[in-house]
């Protein structure tokens, strides 16, 4: 029972309202009563209720205008109608026009009861899935922009969201392609499930196959304890496999298999186990080339290009660029509790005529560089047009970017790795390139 809801008696008779009022309020219901169906909207307005009980036949605003009122009020404010015997054509007229249920009189209060609290039970789930509508939704509306192609990218996560499929997201280095994983993920039927995401670069084959799927005790050396791996732990939801195109040949194979059986085998193990899990792949990478080099599978590829997305890049959508910049200004002014308070012209205007090989990333990366350090000479502003500025080499920018982070945090890889939104391993990895 849902306890402490308020609800709206209206009948013109005072005594059933009273009696009918008292009952429900020992059953822990705050309730306002009403005798005239106008002046119940107007009380209505200023403590709107859960649920609404009115009597059909009063004098002048009845039953039917009090139920078109409420509804225009609210169209999901659930109203049981309450009706004489001979009452009863009229009240399930009065269902076809939005009423939840309706009883005679008189009534048993348990009767009474049951349909309150169903009614109110649906009025919760309602608030419920609105609720989880707007969260999903703000998977999608976490995309700063307005381009013409980022307003298509959104349309296209939301048409292939619902739909139960492998997903393959191309894009760039630095657009976004997780993001987009996960907003369709949010958006989709497996929401309430577990996104799990892996690089497949970060990993030497391996670990790779082992932390995908798993290995049994005493697997190989090392392997002390039994692991589940990433396809358990997204069962029932998504697995993202971001940098497909690197993934080794012998785990394509693997990765075909359980697509098409629906069921994993860990490492050093004889039993499989089936698993339910959406696959969402992503690349930089044309695969296609890499198919025709005998670097990937072609029918892996097929298995993942069921749906698909591309992500478009920052130079096809330059009228982002300085809605971006504003956004990562005031996150990470925030989040570093920076003393600099305004975002100079000239790094605006610099910003905005850089190529932005790296996209998106590159320009947070720039912008993050500029509110810790306040790294910035105008003077070289001007200078981009007649040659490239190393700021805007991607390698480099990331390179000086993580050791300037990695200071700030005094050596720690793990806590630089958490601002920079990376694994640790992936800061090693970075820095150790010829």
């Amino acid at each position: 029972m849902k306890r402490h809801a308020r609800i709206l008696v209206i009948d013109d008779h005072e005594e059933m309202v009273e009696l009918l009022a008292e009952q429900l309020r020992d059953e822990e219901f705050i309730v306002d009563v009403s005798t005239d169906g106008r002046t119940a909207l107007v009380l209505a307005i200023e403590r709107l209720p859960d649920l609404v009980i009115t009597d059909l036949r009063m004098r002048g605003f009845d039953g039917f205008d009090v139920l078109k009122a409420f509804k225009e009020l609210d169209p999901d404010l659930p109203v049981l109608i309450m009706t004489a015997f001979g009452g009863v054509d009229s009240a399930v007229e009065a269902i076809k026009q939005g009423a939840a249920h309706y009883f005679t009189k008189p009534f048993r209060l348990d009767e009474v009861l049951i349909w309150v609290n169903r009614a109110l039970e649906a009025r919760s789930m309602q608030s419920e899935n609105r609720r989880l509508r707007a969260e999903r939704s703000q998977g999608i509306d976490r995309f700063v922009g307005q381009s013409a192609a980022m307003q298509r990218l959104r349309e296209r996560i939301g048409k292939i969201s619902s739909v139960d499929a492998p997903v393959l997201i191309r894009g760039e280095s630095g657009t976004g392609k997780e993001l987009v994983a996960r907003a369709i993920h949010e958006a989709g039927l497996r929401a309430a499930a577990p996104f799990v995401a892996v690089n497949c670069t970060s990993l030497p084959q391996e670990l790779l196959e082992s932390e995908l799927f798993g290995h049994a005790k005493g697997a190989f050396t090392g392997a002390a304890n039994a692991r589940r791996g990433l396809f358990l732990e997204a069962d029932g939801g998504t697995l993202f496999l971001d940098e497909i195109g690197d993934m080794p040949a012998e785990l394509q194979a693997k990765l075909l298999r359980v697509l098409q059986e629906k069921e994993i085998r860990p490492v050093g193990s004889d039993a499989s186990r089936k698993v339910d899990v959406r696959i969402i792949a992503a690349t930089h990478q044309p695969l296609e080339e890499l198919i025709k080099s005998g670097k990937f599978r072609e029918d892996l590829f097929f298995r993942l290009d069921v749906l698909n997305v591309q992500v478009p890049a920052l130079r096809e959508r330059r009228e982002d660029i300085e809605t971006l910049t504003r956004h990562f200004f005031d996150k990470y002014r925030v989040e570093f509790k920076s003393s600099v308070r305004e975002l100079p012209s000239e790094l605006l205007e610099r910003f905005l005529r850089a190529p932005w090989a790296g996209n998106v990333r590159e320009l947070e990366n720039a912008v993050q560089r500029y509110v810790i350090l306040g790294e910035f000479d105008p003077v070289q502003s001007h200078a981009e047009d007649s040659a490239p500025l190393d700021l805007f080499n991607l390698r480099e920018v990331e390179d000086r970017h993580i050791r300037r982070v990695l200071d700030y945090c005094g050596g720690n890889k793990t806590q630089a790795a958490e601002l920079l939104g990376i694994d640790a391993s992936t800061i090693h990895r970075k820095l150790s390139r010829p």
